[in-house]
């Protein structure tokens, strides 16, 4: 039973941290975000609760099984852990609340490494755990391509 619920507390957690991080930038999806000039790669909005939906998972699942390893290192990654999902939940606030690009950018390249030290330093001693994390970086890369577009044509 301890397993699971080392798998199912933080996925919820991460659930949310978005569910939390939505409430900051709801108003400013409807309202100030349509009017900026976007790139032509930035797909529909519908597309990314469902995506941040299957990275809330990943990133969960991620934790949970370096939590089940046993590893001597699993206090260093929920550190790490909790690093960059504080930092993905304050670039909503800066991003989409304050409404600044600028803000959001220097916000997502310090996720970005927080995200990258956690996807490579966990590999040697969780390659499941690594491995959950490629989505995440990977959507997280093309999310600072659409902050770093956004902050130069805007």
């Amino acid at each position: 039973m301890r397993k699971a619920l080392n798998i199912i507390i933080p996925i919820l957690i991460c659930f949310l941290v978005g569910l939390s991080a939505s409430y900051f930038q709801a108003d400013a999806i409807k309202n100030w975000y349509p009017t900026l000039i976007k790139p032509v790669l930035t797909p529909p909005n519908i597309t990314f609760p469902i995506a941040w939906s299957i990275i809330y998972l990943c990133m969960g699942l991620s934790i949970g099984s370096m939590i089940n390893s046993g590893s001597e290192r699993t206090r260093f990654f929920i550190k790490a852990f909790i690093f960059q999902l504080f930092f993905n939940f304050t670039w909503s606030i800066g991003f989409f609340y304050f409404q600044n690009p600028l803000i959001g950018f220097l916000n997502i390249i310090l996720l970005d490494i927080f995200v990258i030290n956690y996807t490579l330093k966990s590999y040697p001693v969780n390659k499941v755990s690594s491995l959950l994390f490629i989505p995440y970086l990977i959507w997280l890369l093309f999310a600072t391509y659409l902050n770093g577009y956004i902050l130069m044509y805007n």
